[in-house]
C-alpha cells in the first residue's frame, strides 16, 4: 500500500458517502472524519503503515486508532481526521464518513424515526448512523464532532 492508494481509497469513501449524505441532507455540511473498515488483519497492518507516514495518532480506540493527517482535499470539504477500524465481521463495508451538521438536534427530530437511521450513544457523545441496503458506506453524524471532542478545529 502506498499513500497515494491510501488517500484515493479515503477520497472514494468520502465521496460514497457524500452522495448517500446528499439524499437526506440539502444544504452543504462538510466531512469530519473519515473511517477505513479493513476487511483483513494484513489490510489493517498495511493502512496502518502506510497511515503512520502521513499523520499521528491522536486517539486511540476499540476498533482502531484515529489519526490527525495532512489535511486532503475531498469532494466534502478538508480531511484531516482518519481512522483505521481493525477488522470486524459487523462492518462489511468499505468505510464511512463523519458529517458536521448545522443544526443537530433539529436533524436527529426530523430523520430518527425514518428507515436506515439508528441512533448510537456513547460517554461523551451521541451520534447518528444511517445506512442503505447493499451500500459500501455508512454516513454519521456525531454530536459533538469528532474534531471539537479532541480539541482540533
Amino acid at each position: 500500500m502506498n499513500i497515494e492508494d491510501l488517500k484515493n481509497t479515503v477520497k472514494d469513501i468520502v465521496a460514497k458517502a457524500d452522495i448517500l449524505k446528499s439524499k437526506i441532507v440539502k444544504e452543504p455540511v462538510p466531512v469530519n472524519y473519515a473511517c477505513i473498515f479493513c476487511q483483513s488483519k494484513e489490510e489493517y497492518t498495511s493502512f496502518l503503515e502506510t497511515t503512520k507516514q502521513i499523520g499521528t495518532v491522536v486517539q486511540e480506540t476499540k476498533a482502531g486508532p484515529v489519526f490527525q493527517i495532512a489535511s486532503l482535499p475531498t469532494i466534502a470539504g478538508n480531511l484531516q481526521l482518519l481512522k483505521i477500524r481493525k477488522p470486524d465481521p459487523t462492518r462489511p463495508e468499505r468505510g464511512d464518513a463523519d458529517f458536521t451538521l448545522l443544526n443537530y438536534e433539529e436533524f436527529k427530530k426530523e430523520h430518527l424515526s425514518q428507515p436506515g437511521f439508528s441512533l448510537i450513544q456513547k460517554e461523551q457523545l451521541e451520534m447518528i448512523e444511517y445506512m442503505e441496503p447493499d451500500s459500501s458506506i455508512r454516513v454519521y453524524f456525531s454530536n459533538p464532532p469528532l474534531d471539537k471532542q479532541l480539541g482540533i478545529i
